[in-house]
């Protein structure tokens, strides 16, 4: 980076809107904030089903798509990449999102190749396949060279912090801290829904527990008869999660469907008619929805684990046991709209304030000091 040039950066990801997500929707609003920033940004991600156009321009960052091996693969398995970094540069720094792909090694494999400094946020998450969740830890040994040759590593939780530096064998503060931000925009009608509104947010994955909370609602509705279960998210899961509503007669109760991932007013509104928000994932290093539900100040329900230990620990969400039955997830969610609890005070970082701690993290690693993470 010669003197007074603008910082260049080029943000990896696995994946990118349209396509839905936390990882997708943290780099779209990350990339446009860091442009406004004067930054020179451009973000490469996958074309998973070969749908979309290998290059366009989203709110002034151009985006390019590359496509993947086998076609629809979660694996995204991207050999491209290897090549598109380098003639792509040159580059200050390569931000590289999420570990669990195949884009992750491509991307720091050919960082290193250009000679371009990298840095890696883990944005750790769980899987829907028991055996792929099961290697997440073996990931991470294979991928240690590669990691440890970063100019920082970055975590959204304290949580996931913890996690990777014993993984990694090197202390937590070696790790950066940037929790993603949560900026929702104004509800477009707050009117208060006539009927008990539960809204379960995130993708339409097993693992998300989306399949926990319909389980609960003949016990609900034993209690709040007119209550409703509205799952807003879409992904893989969703035949299953329907037959499972139909199965149990709650066809009239239960509406699953998304809300377009750039519908943030949307988002907002319905987050902010909900009675109480829920979710109850096996696994968050840092969850979008309950930071996004506690933004706008309503009673929020998840399970007690991972990322989201760190909300109920310090009092700011209720929790239930991930393996809790049925009867017991209806309870604390009845308990949490008949008497919804009051949270501690919560400071939830903006957009803003999250691409703001990034730029300074840009600045310290592409600088004559930046240096890889220490053995």
């Amino acid at each position: 980076m010669s003197q007074g040039a603008p910082l260049r950066v080029l943000e990896v990801a696995p994946r990118f809107p349209p396509l839905a997500g936390g990882v997708e929707q943290h780099v779209a609003e990350l990339a446009p904030r860091l442009l406004k920033a004067g930054v020179d940004v451009q973000v490469l991600t996958t074309n998973p089903d070969g749908r979309f156009l290998a290059s366009e321009v989203f709110r002034g960052v151009t985006v390019h798509r590359l496509p993947v091996l086998p076609i629809g693969s979660d694996l995204y398995i991207a050999p491209q990449l290897l090549g598109a970094i380098a003639r792509s540069g040159p580059w200050d720094l390569v931000h590289v999102h999420s570990y669990q792909t195949f884009v992750a090694p491509f991307a720091m494999l050919a960082a290193r190749r250009a000679r371009y400094p990298y840095l890696v946020t883990f944005h750790s998450g769980g899987h829907s396949s028991r055996l792929r969740s099961s290697i997440r830890g073996g990931q991470v040994a294979v991928l240690r060279p590669l990691l440890r040759r970063a100019r920082r590593l970055i975590a959204v939780s304290e949580f996931e912090r913890t996690l990777f530096a014993a993984r990694l064998g090197i202390p937590a503060e070696r790790i950066a801290l940037v929790p993603p931000g949560a900026q929702m925009p104004t509800p477009v009608d707050v009117a208060p829904d006539p009927e008990p509104l539960i809204v379960s947010v995130g993708r339409l994955e097993r693992y998300k527990g989306h399949q926990r909370a319909i389980a609960a609602m003949p016990d609900v509705l034993a209690q709040l008869p007119n209550a409703r279960l509205r799952i807003a998210g879409g992904g893989p899961y969703e035949s299953s999660l329907r037959a499972l509503v139909t199965r149990m007669g709650l066809d009239d109760r239960v509406e699953i469907g998304a809300v377009p991932q750039e519908d943030r007013a949307g988002m907002a509104t319905l987050l902010a008619r909900a009675s109480v928000v829920v979710l109850l994932s096996e696994y968050e290093a840092n969850p979008a929805s309950v930071m996004e539900a506690l933004a706008l100040r309503r009673p929020t329900l998840g399970a007690y684990t991972s990322g989201l230990m760190e909300y109920a620990d310090r009092g700011q969400i209720r929790a239930v046991p991930i393996k809790a039955p049925p009867a017991a997830v209806a309870a604390a969610i009845v308990g949490e709209i008949r008497a919804p609890l009051a949270p501690s005070p919560i400071v939830i970082p903006t957009l803003d304030e999250t691409a703001a701690a990034l730029l300074r993290l840009y600045r310290e690693a592409a600088g004559p000091r930046g240096r890889e993470v220490p053995a």
